[in-house]
């Protein structure tokens, strides 16, 4: 009579190197999504999850490392790994590292944000409060107080249209409208640079924000999302002009 095989015998190979990260990954990230796994919870302990997932333990300490450093995982000596609450601040690095890689990515992140703002706006309509809107007064007037500045004007800018989504009362958009933060203030700063030689258009950079703080101020979501892309069609329309301006050489 045959000996049955020995279960340790037959146990696939740990998947090791990119592969079995990715299965670590893969794990805590649909474990997160469909609520087995919330903040303050504790992962198996490293031999057992090893085993589960089919990784060796290199591995899975590797992947661990890695869910460490987005801020979604805190391995603690001696009580192993605690699912973390993840931090915007640090999402907000690793969206920006991302994209700053790839600079064809530029015109999707503007893309998105018309969409992010867009909507924002129109929440913002009927959800802002007297506070919410007093922020958003208080930006505008930064950008008014800073319109001959071009790094502190690029900033206002910045701070006006966070203070738009914030006045959503949306987490998800504000979230979203953050991770994007950085890349954005770099672009407000540069087009405030490509366009600060020009009073029309400084002119028209303070009337676009007024009226769209005016449109805010109505609770009119229409014309608030019309008034907002409108801005946002001048804005581009403006730095192309400004681009046009600049004498051309000729070759001599």
């Amino acid at each position: 009579m045959a000996m049955e095989a020995d279960p340790v015998l037959i146990r696939p190979k740990p998947e090791q190197g990119a592969q079995g990260v990715g299965r670590v990954i893969a794990y805590v990230k649909e474990a997160m999504l469909a609520g087995r796994l919330q903040p303050g919870d504790r992962l198996l302990p490293e031999r057992d999850l090893a085993a589960t997932l089919g990784v060796s333990r290199p591995v899975l300490r590797e992947a661990l490392r890695g869910l460490a450093q987005l801020g979604l995982v805190e391995t603690r000596q001696g009580s192993g790994s605690v699912i973390r609450r993840p931090s915007p601040e640090m999402l907000r690095d690793v969206f920006t590292f991302t994209l700053a890689a790839d600079r064809g990515a530029v015109e999707d992140v503007m893309e998105a944000r018309i969409a992010i703002e867009c909507q924002a706006i129109r929440l913002a309509c009927t959800r802002a409060g007297p506070a919410e809107l007093a922020r958003v007064r208080a930006a505008l007037d930064g950008i008014l107080a800073t319109v001959e500045d071009a790094e502190a004007g690029g900033r206002a800018d910045a701070a006006f249209h966070a203070a738009l989504v914030a006045a959503s009362g949306s987490q998800t958009l504000m979230a979203m409208h953050d991770t994007l933060s950085e890349l954005l203030l770099v672009s407000h700063v540069a087009r405030r640079r490509e366009t600060l030689g020009t009073k029309r258009i400084r002119d028209s950079l303070a009337e676009a924000h007024r009226d769209v703080f005016a449109a805010l101020m109505a609770r009119e979501p229409d014309r608030a999302d019309a008034t907002l892309r409108a801005h946002f069609r001048i804005g581009d329309e403006l730095r192309r002009e400004r681009l046009a301006e600049v004498p051309r050489t000729t070759a001599g």
